[in-house]
């Protein structure tokens, strides 16, 4: 897809980090840029310096996806690409024994649950909705293309740690639904991709000491450091700019696997 001011995108989580890169490099191509986050302070702030629009949503319900992606379609015009970064990480034992008292405490369900309602079904519902917007654009191109999403997966989905079993099942999930949804929407020319970053500089690291910082930038072989949300954002730009890039993921992570801990 040729990238200009005549493409809209849909960014979820736009308002910092993975999202907050791929809205400043996209909105540096020219493209009308929407930011789709919860933080309404930051995400109207940052829209208005990149020159994009902002509204409120919660990925995990319909209704308030399809109000914001309306505020953003008035804005901008329907989307032809969205790019999922909505997401949040969760660390805690599938069972684990507690210390102090001896017991064996099971993981608890709410919290798995939010974890896959945020990662895996919010990127579900932004897919469908955004898809289903994007099959009534006239297609454009030597190759008839509508429309590309781009979901957020993670190195996770695939060597997933201690503690990670929920956040590893959402980014799982996230994963293999890349090649069917492709199947179901290459017929309308909308291509589909995943990501799957490893160890990022983004506000899920904010809370870990330097030291922290400094140990897991270390363990990634090369380049041996934390990635920057522009080369995430470098990687988004390219594949909706390669029309073959579809149905797949996408390891960006300086060649690390991920150790048990």
């Amino acid at each position: 897809m040729q990238l200009g001011n005549d493409i809209s995108a849909v960014v979820t989580g736009g308002a910092s980090g993975l999202g907050a890169g791929t809205a400043r490099a996209l909105a540096a191509r020219g493209v009308k840029v929407g930011i789709l986050d919860l933080n309404e302070p930051r995400g109207r702030s940052f829209a208005a310096e990149i020159g994009g629009a902002f509204a409120k949503g919660d990925v995990t319900n319909e209704a308030s996806v399809m109000e914001a992606l309306g505020a953003l379609r008035k804005a901008n015009g329907q989307e032809r690409i969205l790019v999922n970064c909505a997401g949040i990480a969760l660390a805690k034992r599938s069972v684990r024994r507690v210390r102090e008292t001896g017991g064996i405490e099971p993981h608890d369900v709410a919290s798995f649950r939010k974890v896959i309602e945020i990662n895996l079904i919010g990127t579900f519902i932004m897919m469908t909705k955004c898809a289903a917007g994007m099959m009534s654009l006239e297609p454009v191109g030597p190759d008839k293309e509508r429309g590309v999403i781009i979901s957020t997966a993670s190195v996770a989905a695939e060597d997933g740690q201690i503690g990670q079993v929920a956040y590893a099942a959402s980014k799982g999930g996230v994963a293999s639904m890349m090649l069917p949804v492709a199947r179901d929407l290459a017929k309308d020319g909308i291509r589909v991709m995943a990501i799957l970053p490893g160890l990022f500089l983004t506000p899920m690291f904010d809370t870990l000491p330097e030291e922290a910082r400094n140990s897991l930038a270390a363990s990634v072989p090369f380049p041996s450091r934390l990635g920057q949300p522009s080369e995430y954002a470098q990687l988004a730009v390219h594949i909706c700019e390669n029309v073959m890039l579809n149905g797949g993921t996408i390891r960006l992570d300086g060649a690390v696997r991920l150790a048990p801990r």
